[in-house]
């Protein structure tokens, strides 16, 4: 700075303390405006979600990485264009509506819609967006957050199905076991508290199965070796090709199993030392599944004069599935044949 001499020759003057903090003060408070427009640019730029900034006009004026990985679209092929872009046919009057609800200066939260990516494929996002004002105040655009949320939906889904599908199988499961329980009989408490242990051990047993396959099903070779594993394996063969039957069925061949080895011990075969059991089914290639079980060596079968509880079970569970069960009782054992539609 300089000041005019009497004599009209220019005198330099030193700035006023006051001015030289004043100036420091000023450039300070630039330092950190930068600072900070360079961490908000930083945080927008490193955001995994979408990003972006459109004029009143829904016409693009910036695109974050985020936007690019989402939408596939580089920030070249993007900017200047309209936000339509990325907007499915049948949806681009949402984009009339954000726009309005924008000019009112309306914030919209959290708002999930599907959005459609550079390939065509649809996705599912949740927006959120805010009005965007000039120095005076004055709303001149709209940034709009996108967070991708397809793989969370289908989560959401998929949660939702095996909710309802563990209920429909909790009440099939709690029907069945209602079911043994009721024609359980016995000449002692301690006797029928056995029976139906075993019964519900049974289907617990099957049910073990469907945990490895999410409750698609279960191996009937899987059920047979569970359920006959008391028995020596020496008394025991069985052959079959790899089948693998939906829960209900599985239910109804592991409760089967069950009676007639329950059966085979008491008063058949596998009481005996030289009994044997021979179980066996064929491919069901004309949906008919086909399973024989079949006991020698044992006590002579005799024909009841009444069906006993075990024989009810295994008719009503067989029967229910619209197959069909055939008992004959031989001189060297028990004859059962079942078939059933799968």
């Amino acid at each position: 700075m300089y000041d005019l001499s009497a004599r009209g020759t220019p005198c330099w003057t030193h700035p006023s303390k006051e001015a030289i903090l004043k100036h420091r003060e000023v450039e300070t408070a630039l330092r950190e405006s930068e600072q900070q427009l360079r961490w908000l640019a930083s945080i927008v730029e490193s955001s995994d979600d979408a990003i972006v900034s459109k004029n009143l006009d829904g016409i693009i004026r910036s695109w974050n990485r985020g936007a690019e990985r989402i939408f596939g679209y580089s920030p070249d092929e993007a900017i200047g264009r309209p936000i339509t872009l990325v907007i499915p046919e049948d949806r681009q009057s949402e984009e009339r509506e954000i726009l309005t609800r924008v000019r009112r200066g309306e914030r919209i939260d959290h708002f999930e819609t599907i959005r459609q990516t550079k390939h065509g494929s649809l996705i599912v996002v949740s927006l959120t967006v805010s009005p965007v004002k000039d120095a005076n105040g004055k709303i001149v655009g709209a940034s709009k957050i996108a967070r991708d949320i397809t793989e969370q939906k289908k989560n959401h889904e998929l949660i939702a199905t095996l909710a309802r599908e563990a209920e429909h199988r909790s009440k099939n499961m709690l029907a069945s076991v209602l079911a043994a329980v009721n024609l359980s009989q016995s000449s002692s408490p301690e006797d029928l508290k056995r029976t139906i242990v075993g019964r519900i051990d049974a289907l617990a047993k099957v049910c073990s199965l469907f945990v490895t396959t999410r409750w698609i099903g279960a191996d009937l070779s899987a059920i047979a070796e569970q359920e006959l594993a008391p028995y020596s394996a020496k008394r025991l063969r069985i052959d079959g090709p790899q089948i693998v039957l939906e829960p209900g069925i599985a239910q109804a061949i592991a409760m089967t199993l069950h009676e007639l080895a329950t059966n085979a011990a008491k008063y058949g075969a596998l009481s005996h030392p030289n009994g044997h059991v021979h179980l066996e089914w064929s491919d069901a290639a004309d949906r008919q599944l086909r399973l024989c079980w079949t006991e020698t060596g044992g006590p002579t079968a005799q024909a009841p004069t009444q069906k006993g509880v075990g024989s009810r079970i295994i008719e009503g569970m067989i029967t229910q599935l619209k197959g069909k069960v055939y008992f004959e009782w031989r001189k060297d054992g028990l004859v059962c044949e079942i078939s059933v539609p799968v």
